[in-house]
């Protein structure tokens, strides 16, 4: 692989970090949509169906009386899962501290959510592959957070075997309660930071996932942020268009127990040899 071709590939990623692209001669005089007074995007995406599943609000049952820094110490990927089933009430807790809608500005100019988001656009939609999740059948689903409800959106054929192949072939993905799904619906972010909006998306997936990880460990469940997705396979099972709105990030979540630490530590072990 040539040398030139790798440096011109980190200068670019270099650049779309760090938004060079405010010195380029091209931006002088740019204007956003906003700034251009364009119409707002949907703050959120609206139901795919007509029928919306609503989620428990009631978290008093949970059991979280932990201290937060207890929390954050214990928090880590896990890659481990046992066949239990994730409660209703703990999915539903899981997706409100994640994308959860606290109160709407203005006449309807943003969300105030559970996470933070660069000029409150949340340009995020959940879509979940649930396999044992308590009171729901197993498939795929849509979060819809002005509701805080869950849409039904169909079945595959194997919905193992598509869990896997979505993330790449990483087959411990297969035992998890529940995969996260994050699409992005770009022109959400686009419609105010226009060309800059892509570098602070990336910055909001981080919160987002991070929230999963902390609220997952809460509960005493695990997870791990996996960015080795199929978004092609993914977007044509979920109906997205891949241009507009497409997957790009995932975390399966699951039920995880002390004693199957070993096995983790395998795992971290095997990828320590393989120099990884």
């Amino acid at each position: 692989m040539q040398q030139q071709w790798i440096q011109e590939r980190i200068a670019l990623g270099r650049s779309f970090i760090t938004k060079l692209a405010d010195d380029t001669p091209s931006a002088e005089g740019y204007e956003t949509d906003q700034e251009q007074r364009k119409p707002q995007p949907p703050l959120s995406k609206p139901p795919m169906t007509k029928q919306v599943i609503p989620l428990p609000q009631a978290f008093g049952n949970l059991g979280r009386g932990e201290d937060f820094l207890d929390i954050v110490n214990r928090r880590k990927s896990h890659r481990v899962y046992t066949d239990e089933s994730i409660s209703l009430e703990a999915l539903s807790f899981l997706l409100w501290c994640t994308q959860g809608v606290k109160e709407i500005r203005g006449r309807a100019y943003a969300t105030i959510r559970t996470v933070p988001s660069g000029g409150a656009r949340h340009p995020f939609e959940c879509y979940l592959a649930i396999r044992k999740v308590e009171g729901l059948a197993p498939g795929l689903y849509h979060y819809l957070p002005l509701q805080h409800g869950l849409e039904y959106i169909g079945q595959p054929d194997d919905l193992e075997d598509f869990i896997n192949e979505s993330l790449c072939g990483q087959s411990w993905a297969k035992k998890a309660g529940v995969v996260f799904y994050y699409s992005c619906v770009f022109y959400r972010a686009e419609w105010r930071y226009g060309i800059w909006a892509h570098a602070p998306i990336l910055m909001d997936s981080g919160h987002v996932t991070e929230n999963l990880y902390l609220a997952a460990t809460a509960l005493g469940l695990g997870g791990c942020a996996v960015a080795a997705v199929e978004p092609h396979l993914i977007d044509e099972a979920l109906g997205l268009d891949g241009k507009e709105e497409t997957v790009f990030y995932a975390m399966p979540v699951g039920t995880v127990r002390p004693e199957d630490q070993p096995q983790e530590q395998a795992f971290y072990a095997f990828v320590q040899q393989q120099g990884l």
